[in-house]
């Protein structure tokens, strides 16, 4: 099923799509289907020699440059996203497998957002005046130089973007290397940002698995990692990225919690928990995949979610009737699979869902276990699958040491009708993407990142300048220097 919007060549490069065939095939498999509806070739050396060198050389020209010029750039392929959501939608679709019933209000559209709000933030990039009698100091913002993102494979293109946006904001060049799970939409965010107006070599793209990360990573020449990933993967590239002491932005998994007190809207809450597990078939890091609800509407609220999951409607994700898609790959189905059999053997009640649907593409029903403990499996590990896990509590007190008890910290979520109570039961999470009465919104003006082993730095918001851009300080002496000899 070829798609018109389809990019044309493995890579792009310094303005240009560019193939080497000598590199591994990457099949690009539709997740719907099971079907290979292409193929790219893995970076070999020559092509990730090309990417450095081109995006080195196109740097220092794009960080001399007014703030305000940059940002007229990355303004208009704003614009230009919008104008073509559509087949962007279609493309994360074929890339992902997600519903088109996601991918047209989410995916593309958070895209142009980053570039939008880091484009109209670009000309605020200034430094400080500070007055010391008669002498004074200023400072100035400066670009990094080369960035590399690493990205995931459940939002391809918003997170080109996400990455992508305050890197070339700042002055910066990025080299961005998308998973080799969902390959094409970056390619085609490389396109539009060319054709809005980016110079040459400033964003390029490149294909390839941990292979090709590891000499990105390490390169002398990289001045900054951006990793979306796993808590393993991100250990392996930051460890990598210290030892050149590069700057590093690493936004990691998450089991997180989300805490439903008995005087909670109760529609409201099986909302939010459904948003928290089965959004994007579940395939989201930030997911409050352990579901604390307190033990006096625990019963209505399995009975409330499991009415409400019975209009899921799961199959052609091209059709905008279809809510719910398949996972990314068969691996990652196998590995979910995996789960729900532990859940199983472990004790846990199995509520709803735990089956493959069909044998074509990669379908999951959506998954709840009730009467999960704080030891199982399921309630421990990041299952990133449509898996909840529902846990009964009594006191505050409990929930707020239950729900710390992990090794994560991305996320976390309240929902009470008491607001002193969700700010202080909030304020205890030891986690850096916080909600209450919501779960998982995401907008670009507010800082997304983790705390303990769900990563360091933070993306979106005026926060993301601080891990993209570098201050100088400059001491300026009025009068004579008084030296002792």
């Amino acid at each position: 099923m070829p798609n018109p919007t389809q990019p044309t060549a493995s890579h792009f490069i310094n303005g240009t799509y560019v193939e080497d065939t000598a590199g591994a095939e990457i099949p690009v498999i539709y997740p719907a289907t099971g079907e290979q509806i292409g193929v790219v070739h893995e970076a070999t050396p020559a092509i990730i020699e090309q990417a450095i060198t081109s995006a080195k050389a196109a740097q220092k020209a794009w960080a001399a440059m007014s703030g305000t010029e940059r940002g007229r750039i990355l303004r208009r392929a704003a614009d230009m996203i919008r104008e073509c959501n559509h087949d962007l939608s279609v493309l994360e679709t074929y890339d992902t497998g997600k519903p088109m019933s996601e991918t047209l209000y989410v995916d593309a559209t958070s895209g142009a957002d980053a570039l939008e709000y880091f484009g109209g933030l670009a000309g605020s990039l200034t430094g400080e005046h500070i007055q010391l009698g008669e002498d004074w100091v200023y400072t100035r913002r400066e670009a990094l130089g080369l960035c590399v993102g690493i990205g995931a494979w459940n939002y391809p293109t918003q997170i080109a973007c996400w990455k992508g946006a305050p890197a070339l904001a700042c002055g910066n060049a990025m080299i961005f290397k998308p998973s080799e799970t969902t390959p094409l939409c970056a390619l085609k965010i490389a396109e539009i940002l060319h054709e809005a107006g980016l110079p040459a070599g400033l964003y390029n793209v490149i294909q390839g698995t941990g292979a090709v990360g590891a000499p990105l990573v390490t390169d002398p020449r990289v001045d900054k990692v951006s990793l979306t990933g796993s808590v393993p993967t991100g250990r392996k590239v930051y460890a990598a990225a210290a030892e050149g002491i590069k700057h590093v932005t690493m936004e990691l998994g998450g089991k997180s919690p989300l805490i439903i007190f008995d005087d909670a809207s109760l529609e409201d809450a099986v909302g939010g928990a459904i948003l928290a597990n089965f959004y994007s078939s579940g395939q989201v890091c930030s997911n409050g995949t352990r579901v604390f609800v307190q033990k006096g509407i625990k019963e209505a609220f399995l009975k409330r979610l499991h009415e409400r999951l019975q209009t899921v409607v799961m199959g052609d994700p091209l059709d905008e009737a279809t809510n719910f898609g398949p996972m990314v790959s068969e691996r990652q189905m196998q590995i979910v699979q995996g789960f729900i059999e532990k859940g199983k053997a472990e004790g846990a009640r199995l509520v709803c869902g735990g089956e493959r649907i069909g044998t074509e593409g990669f379908f999951l029903e959506p998954t709840v276990f009730a009467d999960v403990t704080d030891g199982m499996t399921i309630a421990t590990d990041e299952i990133f699958g449509p898996v909840m896990s529902v846990l009964d509590f009594e006191t505050e007190d409990e929930a707020i040491a239950r729900a710390n008890a992990t090794e994560f910290g991305l996320s976390a979520g309240v929902f009470t009708t008491d607001l002193a109570r969700g700010h202080r039961v909030i304020a205890q999470m030891e986690a850096g993407s916080c909600f209450i009465n919501s779960y998982n919104d995401a907008p670009v003006e507010a800082p997304f990142g983790g705390a303990k082993n769900s990563g360091v730095g933070r993306e979106n918001s005026k926060a993301a300048i601080e891990h993209y851009s570098q201050m100088k300080s400059v001491y300026v002496r009025m009068g004579a220097v008084d030296a002792p000899f």
